[in-house]
């Protein structure tokens, strides 16, 4: 019988949920690194046996970790990190000149055809590569080096590249988000770079045709249409209908366009997942009330989805690798709070129910559907 994996992060350890199709009854696997701020899980959709994780603290670093036996055990794997090329700088929250230092990785995004490769966003802002299973990992140093990266500057949690989409139709491109400096799009397997911001508008940028400088907080797409992207940006919802040529305000009906999170329905292309928060100095939900809210319509008209989240005094955030869906046939939607709430929809949103309430801060979910 299929069943589910929920691979979470959080700020003290990681864990492991899983459950039968009917996604009912868990079983809690965890904390494992406990204490270690695991900023993202992710396994392969190639074997699913393989996941990587990314562990960090202040105290001891980072360090990459891999299970080849579906989280039963791990082994720390590869974690030399260099830039390549000429160090130069990039714009501190001040302007002025800082050197690229690397802190952590952010996202870990396994291919789509190969189990041995696997990319890594980190902070600050670069993309690694790596393909021999996490041993190793070289710098896609294009991004990094584009006439723009001087400019770059972090957001509030430091200048993190946190979206890695790989396009199913076509291997070559690759399409990342840094915040704050955009959304970057590679046609030639990361070897060269362009922005694809046409269309954004960022508070406190002058220039309404800047290139970067627009604080991306999450973007995801469909595998069946990879031109077609939602983004959940500092302010703004919008869309993409040609691979991020140009984007376009969806935000609609929204109670606050700011948010972190976005996601799409696994068998409806044009059905969304948003989760509104107040503002960008008060990260809790409108009014205290935590509501997922969905378009069916590929946005501007959206609904909200309250049945088993709470309506009152709850002044959680949802951060933006905190969402995730499986395949199943009735589509599962999963979203981890920094409260240490795991929810999950068996029904695509109509109703949902906490897997775990007491954890710590969640930082990631991920989803894998197992047969």
């Amino acid at each position: 019988m299929s069943g589910v994996r929920v691979l979470v992060g959080t700020r003290k350890g990681a864990f492991i949920l899983t459950a039968d199709a009917k996604r009912q009854k868990w079983d809690v696997n965890g904390p494992l690194f406990g204490g270690w701020e695991m900023y993202h899980l992710k396994g392969s959709p190639v074997d699913p046996n393989r996941i990587y994780a990314s562990q960090s603290t202040s105290w001891f670093g980072q360090l990459i970790q891999r299970s080849d036996d579906g989280g039963a055990s791990w082994q720390p794997v590869g974690n030399e990190f260099r830039y390549d090329g000429v160090p130069g700088t990039h714009q501190w929250y001040d302007g002025t000149p800082h050197p690229w230092e690397f802190a952590r990785v952010w996202h870990l995004e396994p291919s789509l055809s190969d189990p041995d490769t696997v990319l890594a966003g980190v902070e600050d802002a670069a993309l690694f590569r790596s393909s021999d299973a996490g041993a190793t990992w070289q710098e896609l140093s294009g991004l990094r080096q584009h006439d723009t990266g001087s400019s770059w500057q972090p957001g509030a949690g430091g200048m993190c590249l946190h979206t890695i989409i790989e396009s199913p139709s076509n291997p070559a491109r690759l399409v990342v988000a840094i915040s704050a400096a955009g959304v970057f799009r590679s046609d030639d397997h990361g070897v060269t770079w362009k922005p694809i911001t046409k269309g954004l508008l960022s508070e406190g940028i002058p220039d309404e045709d800047a290139e970067v400088g627009h604080c991306v907080h999450h973007v995801a797409a469909h595998p069946s249409r990879p031109d077609v992207m939602f983004m959940q940006k500092h302010w703004d919802v919008m869309r993409s209908n040609d691979a991020g040529e140009s984007w376009f305000e969806i935000s609609g009906n929204l109670p606050s366009d700011f948010g972190f999170v976005i996601d799409v329905h696994a068998h409806e292309p044009e059905t969304l997942y948003v989760v509104p928060i107040t503002s960008d100095s008060e990260h809790f939900p409108p009014e205290g009330k935590l509501r997922v809210y969905r378009s069916r319509v590929g946005g501007y008209e959206w609904e909200p989805l309250t049945k088993g989240l709470p309506q009152e005094n709850c002044y959680v955030n949802v951060l933006r690798d905190a969402m995730a869906v499986d395949t199943l046939e009735d589509c599962g939607i999963y979203f981890g709070t920094t409260g240490g709430q795991v929810y999950v929809s068996a029904n695509g949103g109509d109703s949902w129910d906490a897997i775990v309430r007491d954890l710590p801060a969640v930082l990631s979910v991920e989803v894998q559907t197992l047969a």
